[in-house]
């Protein structure tokens, strides 16, 4: 009787027991899969942060793509237009040979000349010659018979640079720009304070807004002319002392090869004789040929310009002395600089004739020459060298 008491106590109890055994396992199992639930979301949701990251970064380096090519495209538009100012300029001088050669032919043909129709022509070259004449003041009766002495002023500075003196003004100030790209003039009150040890020490700096490229800069009339690093052939006109940009100009043609083989950085050599401002450069149509240009450095327009037969070959300098181009060549490793050919605008000079002239007493290379008409002498720099060469000259026949 007891027994069956029990058991039938036992039995709900047992019932109650399992049923909440269940429920816990239940439970457990709820947990569980809730568990992995949350997991896979947080899984998902790592994954969907970092392709966020992957999809910014992407967007970021397409936002400096874009804005690369933008600024590309204003280089592009200028040298497109320096490009198509250049072969207008060309094609009027193809106009021009087209025209010359179409009269030739034409003449050629003729069986009756016109008299006065060359009389005409006659009197037309003529005149042409005069105004050439009349522009280029041509009271120059010496021409260049040697470089006689050389003097070592200073060492200083790159293997390239350019340094100078300015022939239109009284002054006796010397200039240094050094290397083939930079945009600081180093200004000294002289000579003597120039050879002092400490180059920057005493010299007035003066910050130009864009750097120069090359060293065929010139100081003329107070103004530094040079080629504008990074553009085709702009040159720029800068006032030293008020120490603004007053004018610039394109120089047609110039800017695509450098002027000398042996000095790749110069694009544009700008030099100043007893006539004003010149400038030298080479082309490809004229097979690497120098062409020289008279600039009026006042308005920075183009007077005139030459195609010489002066080779850019093996050359690493040049300069204008009395409306004459002499042209130095030397050897791509390093030698005797030597004058071997030359090249007069107004033909009153047979350069043919002009010897080979050798530089003295110096193995090694020019970045640069410059012509000073006031001291009739040169001021070159040579491996990091600032050299003054004396001149020897003699009379115009």
């Amino acid at each position: 009787m007891i027994v069956f008491g029990l058991h039938f106590l036992l039995v709900p109890l047992l019932k109650n027991f399992m049923g909440e055994a269940q429920y816990v396992m239940q439970d457990a199992a709820l947990m569980n899969y809730i568990d992995r639930r949350i997991l896979s979301l947080e899984n998902r949701l790592d994954k969907c942060n970092q392709d966020i990251l992957d999809y910014v970064e992407e967007f970021r380096d397409f936002s400096k793509m874009v804005l690369s090519r933008l600024s590309g495209l204003n280089s592009y538009k200028t040298e497109v237009k320096d490009e198509v100012e250049n072969l207008l300029t060309r094609v009027e001088r193809a106009q021009r040979d087209v025209d010359y050669f179409g009269s030739v032919r034409d003449t050629e043909t003729c069986i009756e000349v016109d008299e006065d129709l060359v009389k005409q022509q006659l009197l037309e070259a003529a005149e042409e010659k005069r105004k050439l004449k009349d522009m280029l003041n041509a009271s120059c009766d010496h021409m260049l018979a040697g470089v006689k002495s050389l003097k070592i002023v200073k060492k200083t500075g790159d293997k390239h640079g350019s340094w100078m003196k300015d022939p239109g003004k009284k002054h006796t100030k010397i200039y240094l720009l050094n290397g083939p790209v930079n945009n600081v003039i180093f200004e000294f009150a002289n000579i003597m304070t120039f050879m002092e040890s400490n180059h920057t020490l005493k010299a007035r700096r003066v910050i130009l807004p864009f750097p120069w490229e090359g060293t065929g800069h010139i100081i003329y009339q107070g103004f530094l002319f040079y080629h504008k690093h990074g553009s085709l052939n702009e040159i720029i006109k800068f006032n030293i002392q008020k120490r603004n940009i007053v004018d610039h100009m394109l120089l047609p043609g110039a800017g695509r090869i450098p002027a000398y083989q042996l000095s790749p950085s110069t694009k544009i050599d700008l030099a100043i004789d007893e006539h004003g401002l010149w400038a030298i450069h080479a082309e490809p149509e004229t097979g690497g040929n120098l062409v020289i240009t008279k600039i009026n450095h006042t308005t920075m327009s183009v007077e005139h310009s030459w195609d010489t037969t002066c080779s850019s070959k093996d050359a690493e300098a040049a300069f204008m002395a009395c409306n004459t181009l002499y042209v130095v060549y030397n050897f791509p490793s390093g030698g005797t600089s030597r004058i071997q050919c030359a090249y007069d605008v107004l033909g009153t000079v047979n350069t043919y004739e002009i010897p080979v002239l050798h530089f003295p007493k110096r193995q090694g290379s020019h970045s640069t020459i410059h012509y000073d008409p006031k001291e009739k002498q040169l001021l070159a720099w040579g491996d990091g060298s600032q050299i003054i060469y004396k001149l020897q000259n003699q009379q115009k026949a």
